[in-house]
């Protein structure tokens, strides 16, 4: 793996669209920017012949040694660290899990036999080790070896410090239980176990089994009969640990998926993006010849996202009241302190001085797009200045792979400097706390506010909306100018899940009209965001993305946001309350829970009932069991808290109480809001 970063470059289409279209091209690989190694993070790549391709590994070497980078943390504490794109191996026992100086584990994977962590008796069956390799890789042994040379402080050679009972179980994907941030709570093994060694006599250990996908391997120390002793007329055993060398996996093949990652791309200056491109050759080895296979079972994923700063990232500190304020992130890393953490993995209340919690830029960054399978379609990015690209190569078996020859991305200016847009209800413009609500299914008159600002002359503007629904759309009217009137529009076009009106008047610079598009549709989900975008109906340029902000005074939404609210289960869950509709989890002793009282109806017996906490672009945050509940009045506790345990960034949220039934799940929504 790599972490230098690098900035790469733009290359220019000549001819493209019209005369008035600067369309350019963001190219890597091919006739390119080279795919280097310096300008990416990456697991089980290949650079061959200006492409990327996964590793072939081969039975002849240890997979565990062609990864550097290992951390000896379950949950590493590098800033930007991503699940499956670092190695690790950790030591847990007793229901937690540790790292002590002296005591690498990393030494076991270095790929030098003589470095080794010395061994520490700690009891009986109380130490177990994992292993993670980052991606399910192709495999069909694992072991270890005792060091060739050394002695132990007791006289013994390691090399004859032998481990003298053990099992050994693995996994291709994670293990819920390997999710959880308190630890390991009691050992269990992971999905296959290859051995269950009652006294072991090799000091070379070689365990083979069928060849699969493997990711993670679970090593756990027994208790052998060498163990047992006499003391007090009582048998009582205390595991012998023997010393490693280092441990071994071996296979044949490539990996199931493998990762690339380029540094965040400093563009030069702010873009819009078009299509995005790539060339790929399917590839199946047959013993040492690889050829061309169009029906290799291997896929190219690419995710993507823009920005218009830096960092996606915001890093905040603890305030003297608990709360939590944005620094920067040289503060972060350099100035302040890491949180003590207690036996139980918990974290220590927020104090000054202390980090507090990394969150993401919603306002200059957008999301990762979902995974891109097909080439040749419009990137779901806004405009930017910065730019990020992550690819996964997947293979669905041992001998097929794909090799990414290139990548493109089309790009042209701004339309404008900036198009924000407000959507409310017709009916509603100023609705409570600023959240548009609906009722799932409901045929709805909403209105889209949009307005431009300008920072140059050369900025071409724009002369059509179009506004993606979702659902089946009808136009209801166009206004423009200050103030608003009603104006036919040159065009409209209301086809499935989107609307496009084409406007009778070009807004440009020197003619900025604010415009309001009213039109009708149906909401299906509970977090529906009408996402838009402009476009110049005549030129080539590609359409500029719609922001949500405050556009008008006519409306208090400053969002593009509609909450739909399901009442399935209304006659099930009724009377839902909040303590209050802004709570403040800080720390401070005050309102810092949230309690929801609601009574359940007509349940033959008690069922099972859950909260899911959602940001309002759908993601799940936080998850709180309440265990079986019964008919009558009941209440539900949430502490403010994400699953990681951390303070969620103050905003709006929508809490579901959910009771799952034999007719499926039985949901009541509400919003509520956190302040700090």
């Amino acid at each position: 793996m790599c972490t230098r970063v690098c900035l790469l470059g733009i290359l220019l289409l000549a001819g493209f669209g019209t005369a008035r279209a600067e369309v350019e091209v963001w190219k890597l690989g091919g006739d390119g920017l080279r795919w280097i190694e310096a300008d990416s993070s990456f697991v089980f790549i290949d650079f061959a012949d200006g492409a990327i391709q996964p590793r072939y590994l081969t039975r002849e070497s240890n997979i565990l040694s062609q990864l550097s980078n290992w951390s000896p943390f379950k949950f590493p504490a590098e800033l930007g660290y991503v699940d499956g794109e670092q190695p690790r191996i950790w030591r847990a026992a007793n229901g937690f899990y540790w790292y002590t100086a002296g005591t690498l584990t990393t030494e076991w994977v270095d790929g030098d036999s003589l470095s080794y962590s010395p061994p520490i008796s700690r009891g009986n069956e109380s130490e177990w080790y994992t292993l993670d390799v980052g991606v399910p890789v192709p495999a069909e042994s694992f072991g270890f070896f005792t060091p060739p040379r050394g002695f132990r402080a007791d006289g013994t050679p390691l090399s004859e410090d032998i481990v003298k009972a053990f099992e050994v179980s693995i996994s291709a994907e994670a293990d819920p239980v390997l999710a959880k941030e308190q630890g390991d709570d009691d050992y269990h093994r992971l999905q296959t176990l290859i051995a269950d060694i009652p006294q072991n006599f090799d000091k070379q250990v070689k365990l083979e089994f069928p060849k699969q996908y493997v990711r993670f391997m679970r090593f756990k120390r027994n208790v052998s009969i060498d163990d047992l002793s006499l003391q007090g007329g009582t048998w009582s055993a205390e595991v012998q640990l023997g010393t490693f060398g280092e441990f071994v996996l071996h296979g044949e093949g490539v990996p199931k998926r493998v990762y690339y990652t380029t540094k965040i791309t400093d563009l030069g200056r702010e873009w819009n993006f078009g299509r995005l491109f790539w060339s790929a050759t399917p590839l199946r080895r047959a013993g040492d010849q690889v050829v061309e296979a169009p029906e290799a079972q291997a896929f190219v994923r690419v995710e993507v996202r823009s920005g218009r700063d830096e960092d996606p990232n915001l890093y905040r500190e603890f305030t003297d009241t608990g709360g939590e304020r944005v620094v920067s992130r040289e503060r972060y890393e350099k100035e302040l302190k890491k949180p003590d953490q207690t036996l139980d993995g918990l974290t220590q209340a927020g104090k000054p001085g202390l980090r507090a919690s990394v969150g993401y830029d919603t306002q200059n960054w957008t999301y990762w797009s979902f995974p891109l399978t097909q080439s040749g379609v419009q990137a779901p990015l806004q405009r930017g200045r910065y730019l990020q690209v992550r690819l996964t190569l997947e293979s669905q078996a041992f001998a097929d792979y794909v090799r990414l020859d290139s990548l493109w991305l089309e790009m042209s200016p701004p339309l404008a400097e900036q198009v924000q847009g407000e959507v409310a209800r017709l009916d509603e413009p100023n609705p409570a706390a600023g959240l548009t609500r609906v009722s799932l299914g409901e045929q709805v008159d909403f209105t889209f506010d949009l307005k431009a600002q300008f920072s140059s002359a050369g900025q071409q503007g724009f002369d059509a909306v179009r506004i993606r629904t979702g659902s089946r759309s009808r136009f209801v009217r166009l206004e423009m100018g200050d103030p608003l009137a009603e104006v036919a529009p040159s065009r409209v076009e209301a086809e499935s899940g989107e609307l496009v009106v084409y406007l009778p008047r070009r807004v440009v610079r020197s003619a900025n009209s604010p415009l309001r598009v009213t039109f009708g549709a149906e909401v299906f989900l509970l977090a529906n965001a009408f996402a838009a975008e402009v476009f110049d109906a005549q030129g080539g340029d590609f359409p500029q993305q719609v922001e949500a902000g405050d556009v008008t005074a006519l409306v208090n939404t400053n969002s593009l946001q509609v909450l739909g609210m399901k009442e399935a289960g209304g006659e099930v869950i009724r009377n839902l309350r909040l303590d209050g509709a802004v709570f403040t989890p800080n720390g401070d002793g005050i309102n810092d829970q949230l309690v929801l009282s609601y009574t359940l109806f007509r349940l033959p017996s008690p069922l099972p009932v859950r909260l899911y906490i959602y940001s309002l672009d759908g993601v799940r945050r936080a998850e709180v069991e309440a265990g079986l509940q019964g008919a009558g009045p009941q209440r539900l506790v949430w502490d403010g808290r994400d699953g990681q345990g951390l303070p969620v960034p103050p905003g709006f949220y929508l809490m579901a109480v959910v009771v799952d039934s034999e007719r499926g799940e039985l949901r009541r929504v509400q919003p509520v809001g956190i302040a700090y």
